[in-house]
């Protein structure tokens, strides 16, 4: 193992210029702005102290730039992964109390170990099986969610903790006679100030804007009607230490909770770092990431932080801001830690009214109607990813919806791959005599040999597919009574222990017919596992060929001479 690779970030501080710094301090300064009010409604979410936002703001940026491998992807609180801390732990604790505020840190603690074993198992390729799907149903389900919960703190209506999302809106109804229109006056400013700063000016943080103006009208307001609450002062100070609860009781109570935070977290996280890398033209190590945010977890539960990931927004800020190098991300946490215990006293002046308006911008912007549009018109498949995923983040509870969705993505996967596709070929009459081609029927009009069947199988004969390719191959010896058949190995990707197995028993049932199975091209690490799965030994080496020419030349002499006196259609060299 070297150096590098345990300390990643070496690699890029060889990039640290005078100019770099510059760039990375304006992108820094810029991130720290706009996470100011994120920080604050994400923990309000996550049903934590606002103050715990802005905690894990300041310290898992740091640690997840410098063990991660992406130059501009920006971590620290999220909605999605704070709407599944509140649903996880409420169940657990009353939001608020400090056994609430314990079991988030220990959740947060587990999650990272997931994270940091997932990437020291070399694991990042298995994000790639999970479809993006999965996470655009789930962030719009929890868009829903997160304005349903707001609905109460901006018309004044009573709702008890912990209800449903169906039973909420049951509340909600019952207790319209209860709505406080000054409390919606309150949040409609604070949503319209917000969305009128982004559109006129789209550099200044509209949501800090749109807090400090809903603070001004709840300050007009306040001698019309009793029910404005505030958010409360914020401390102003450092991130304190803390210590998650390790009792054996929580970590097997939190432990499925954890593994559904941690599994979203990695999802996002890589997500976000390729879409930018995209345009940054980087290239991501997932294993890396997936270290990078496991130890940004782990060590940020022991400074009041809870469980973060990666945030599109602040990270597509840093990379437009100019950011060079992960030093815009520490510099973020910095400038954050300044602008607090500079202003934490103005929070006290917040209203939760002016909060819930920020909250439910926020929610709007979650749902990726673009993605939705698209998927729904194009893709049947991906559209049941899709709504399941959003359905079960509505009805059930969000961590089964997680699971729910990953392993839907991974069912249609593996429903593509178990049936590959196996093209029909033949050669092609126009080719070069000494350079055999061969090209799919259904693409030319050319003739096939009456007793050879060549095929293509594309990507991978596993346990999975073998099915679909036995049934082919027994489609044409029982259909079409042929007994020669060659397999146009260069799309074949692996063939795993049942693969072999099944081809064998194919090559004997042809053999016993005076036939055979016939294989060309096979690709060098296939042949190898070929080779030391005894697979070549047990069908034979003369039914392995490096050429067309070469194997078209060896089944020709084993065809059935008077049918070929017979034949019209002489495709072969050795025909004529």
């Amino acid at each position: 193992m070297t150096l590098t690779s345990l300390f990643p970030f070496l690699v890029w501080f060889r990039l640290v210029t005078r100019d770099s710094i510059k760039a990375d301090l304006l992108a820094g300064l810029t991130g720290a702005v706009i996470v100011l009010p994120q920080g604050v409604a994400f923990a309000t979410i996550a049903g934590l102290p606002p103050e715990y936002g802005l905690y894990t703001a300041m310290v898992t940026p740091v640690i997840a730039a410098l063990f991660g491998s992406s130059f501009h992807l920006v971590s620290g609180p999220t909605t999605a992964i704070s709407i599944v801390i509140f649903s996880a732990i409420s169940h657990h604790a009353e939001p608020g109390t400090p056994e609430f505020l314990s079991l988030a840190l220990t959740l947060t603690f587990l999650a990272g170990v997931y994270q940091l074993a997932f990437g020291l198992a070399r694991l990042g390729a298995l994000v790639n099986f999970v479809s993006h799907t999965v996470v655009i149903g789930f962030t719009a389900g929890a868009a829903i969610l997160i304005a349903t919960s707001q609905v109460k703190h901006i018309t004044g209506i009573f709702v008890p903790k912990g209800e449903s999302f169906l039973h909420t809106w049951a509340d909600l109804y019952q207790g319209i006679g209860e709505i406080n229109f000054y409390l919606i006056l309150i949040a409609v400013i604070t949503l319209l100030t917000a969305i009128a700063t982004k559109k006129v000016f789209p550099k200044i943080p509209n949501l800090l804007i749109g807090m400090i103006i809903g603070s001004f009208a709840a300050l007009y307001l306040k001698d019309y009607t009793s029910g404005i609450k505030l958010v409360g002062e914020i401390p102003a100070h450092l991130p304190p230490f803390s210590m998650p609860d390790f009792s054996f009781v929580s970590i097997r109570m939190l432990a499925p909770e954890a593994f559904a935070v941690a599994l979203l977290g990695l999802i996002e996280a890589v997500s976000i770092s390729r879409a930018v890398a995209t345009k940054s033209e980087q290239r991501i190590n997932s294993n890396q990431e997936f270290v990078g945010q496991g130890m940004s977890n782990m060590f940020g539960s022991f400074f009041s932080s809870y469980a973060g990931s990666g945030s599109f927004t602040r990270s597509g800020v840093n990379y437009e801001a100019g950011a060079k190098t992960p030093l815009s991300a520490i510099f973020a946490a910095i400038f954050l830690v300044i602008i607090v215990l500079l202003i934490a006293p103005l929070t006290a002046y917040l209203p939760i009214a002016a909060m819930g308006g920020i909250i439910l911008l926020v929610a709007y912007n979650l749902i990726d109607i673009h993605h939705i549009k698209q998927t729904l018109s194009f893709s049947k498949s991906e559209s049941t990813i899709l709504l399941t995923t959003f359905a079960a983040t509505l009805f059930l509870e969000l961590e089964f919806a997680i699971y729910l969705g990953v392993l839907l993505s991974l069912i249609l996967f593996l429903a593509k791959t178990s049936t590959p596709n196996i093209p029909i070929l033949s050669i092609d009459a126009d080719s070069d005599n000494n350079h055999r081609k061969f090209i799919a029927v259904d693409e030319k009009p050319i003739q096939e040999c009456p007793q050879l069947k060549i095929i293509r199988i594309d990507m991978s004969i596993y346990f999975g597919s073998v099915n679909h390719i036995q049934k082919c191959i027994s489609d044409i010896t029982e259909k079409e009574k042929i007994k020669h058949i060659l397999i146009e190995a260069s799309g074949i990707n692996f063939i795993d222990l049942a693969g072999a197995e099944v081809l064998v028993a194919e090559n004997r049932r042809l053999i016993k017919q005076n036939g055979g199975l016939y294989f060309v091209g096979l690709k060098p690490s296939v042949y190898e596992f070929a080779a030391k799965s005894c697979f070549i030994k047990q069908i034979g080496n003369n039914h392995f060929f490096d050429t067309k020419s070469q194997v078209i030349h060896h089944i020709y002499s084993r065809l059935d001479k008077k049918t070929c006196s017979q034949c019209k259609v002489k495709i072969f060299n050795e025909c004529k």
